[in-house]
């Protein structure tokens, strides 16, 4: 995002004050939020959402059984491209986030 906020620094701006709006507690909880995020950056194959939102659970206290629980959600709606990325997370992000 630096380059972007240099060059865009309105847009940047707004992009990080609605993402923070909306992963603000409310009805749905951070965690929740995040764990739907999570499911979503695998099911997008967005590798860099996939490690954010993977700390973002871990942060807000999810289990390592509830995120594998979204990772099986992404893959039923992704396939196995989705299991593959959500395999990724389990057995390489959790390991050094956990560490």
């Amino acid at each position: 995002m630096g380059t972007f906020a240099e060059k865009l620094p309105e847009v940047a701006k707004a992009f990080i004050t609605f993402t923070e709006a909306c992963f603000e507690e409310g009805t749905v909880s951070q965690k929740h939020k995040h764990l739907i995020a999570l499911a979503v950056s695998i099911y997008a194959h967005n590798e860099y959402c996939i490690v954010f939102h993977t700390k973002g659970c871990l942060d807000a206290g999810c289990t390592e059984e509830e995120m594998i629980e979204a990772i099986g959600v992404a893959a039923a709606l992704g396939g196995g491209s989705a299991m593959s990325q959500g395999v990724t997370v389990w057995q390489d992000a959790l390991e050094d986030f956990t560490e």
